[in-house]
């Protein structure tokens, strides 16, 4: 995993905490869908009600397209939260977008990919958000069984867990994202979202997920 620049990730993770798109709550934590216990919950959908912090992701993705993957013909967005943050950035670039849906549609071509399919083009992926990064690389999967060549993936939050960095690694695909969580938790504490006390309990959280808080 590889981020832009750190300044820029410091700015969007005081943003994205800002709208309330990152929450915080190390003394009640919420409970994923895996199961897993977890301090943090984030949904970047959010920033797509707010223009100005909108236009900031919006423009620092496509910088991390243009300096990162200066060959990409065209833009992919993984369904659901990667389709509007894709379609900002192949608008800008002026590029084609296409999106990658999670299961092929139940009727009619019942398409896996929607857009035109275009043998050998280069394509990046869009993410707004990486965890373990299973789903992101079946999306990555699902391009290059449908004839594309993956240059990489930008994602506008990562938790940076070392499972989705294997992950990662282990399937060949360059990862480059805006902001992840060791640019966060200074600006929580800034916010005076968390105690300077909270931030080991915060810090053993991304060390082990799985078994945070379990009794």
């Amino acid at each position: 995993m590889e981020i832009l620049d750190q300044s820029i990730a410091a700015e969007v993770a005081d943003r994205l905490l800002e709208i309330q798109a990152i929450r915080l709550q190390p003394a009640k934590p919420f409970t994923w869908a895996s199961g897993w216990k977890s301090p943090i919950y984030c949904d970047n959908r959010l920033s797509l009600s707010f223009p100005e912090v909108r236009n900031i992701i919006r423009d620092n993705l496509v910088r991390c397209v243009s300096h990162c993957f200066q060959e990409a013909e065209a833009i992919a967005g993984v369904a659901t939260a990667g389709i509007p943050q894709g379609a900002l950035i192949a608008n800008d670039l002026a590029l084609p977008f296409v999106y990658v849906r999670s299961k092929p549609k139940g009727h009619g071509m019942e398409n896996m990919i929607e857009g035109k399919v275009v043998p050998g083009q280069k394509v990046v992926v869009v993410e707004d958000l990486v965890s373990t990064g299973g789903s992101s690389l079946k999306a990555v999967e699902d391009l290059k069984n449908a004839g594309f060549e993956v240059l990489g993936m930008v994602a506008i939050f990562t938790y940076g867990f070392d499972v989705a960095d294997k992950n990662f690694a282990d399937a060949g695909v360059r990862l480059v994202c805006l902001s992840h969580y060791d640019a966060l938790l200074p600006m929580a504490v800034k916010r005076k979202y968390v105690t300077p006390e909270t931030l080991d309990s915060l810090a053993e959280w991304r060390k082990d997920p799985g078994s945070w808080m379990q009794e």
